[in-house]
Parts: structure tokens; sequence; C-alpha cells
């Protein structure tokens, strides 16, 4: 069930988007080889450091660089605790591209966004670029 949902993440942010940031990867990096076996550039980022063959860095989204986030099209996060998702909204905001968050279980925040179906896994985007 985990690598469908991240392969189904993957695969969306693949479709739609041709840059993409990973917030709170936790080492797992299913969807963001996804990206890059398009040849779509993906970074993730964690407050954790992990040996990991995709690029990654050390960050936290609360407190950011914002340089790290300025050429996303879309910032992404899977399964991210709800009470880090004001924080990936302003960011998201602040160097204006879209937010995609899947929820683990049933948590949403606020109204849970713009709901989309991507391969059976419900994704939430709670900021859209202009």
């Amino acid at each position: 069930m985990m690598y469908h949902i991240e392969t189904a993440v993957g695969n969306y942010i693949r479709d739609h988007y041709s840059s993409a940031v990973e917030v709170g990867f936790g080492g797992k990096t299913v969807a963001a080889k996804i990206l890059l076996e398009a040849d779509i550039p993906v970074l993730c980022t964690d407050v954790h450091t992990y040996d990991t063959d995709v690029p990654a860095v050390v960050d936290d989204c609360v407190e950011p660089d914002f340089s790290l986030y300025e050429n996303a099209d879309v910032i992404y996060a899977i399964r991210p605790g709800v009470e880090i998702v004001p924080a990936l909204i302003a960011l998201a905001k602040r160097v204006g591209c879209d937010l995609i968050v899947y929820h683990l279980g049933f948590e949403l925040y606020l109204n849970g966004g713009e709901r989309i179906d991507a391969d059976g896994v419900m994704l939430h985007r709670y900021v859209k670029k202009k």
C-alpha cells in the first residue's frame, strides 16, 4: 500500500509539473525517483539527514531557505503532520508554486483544499499558482 501511494503521488507530479520539491521525505524516495526517471528536476528536503541516491538537503519548512524552493512548479508532501501544513501553504505562496499534500488517514487541514484523485489516492492541492 505504501508504495502505491508514493507511486501515485510521483506519477501525478510527473504528469502535471516540470520541477518539484518534496518536503519531509523521510528518506523515502519512490516519488522522487519517478520524477528523476522522467528528467524532472526534484529536490527532497527534511529536517534530518538521509543517505540517499536522490538530490536531498536538510531544511526546515517552518524556517525555510527559500532559495531551495524558488524554481519549483510544485511543493509536495507525503503524510506530513497536519501541524506542518500551514508552513507549507505559506512557503508555496511565498515562492509562487502549487502545494500538493497526501494526508495520513483522514487528516485534513481546514477544508482540505482542492481534492485530486490520483489513481485512487486522494491528494489535496492547498495552493494553486496563478
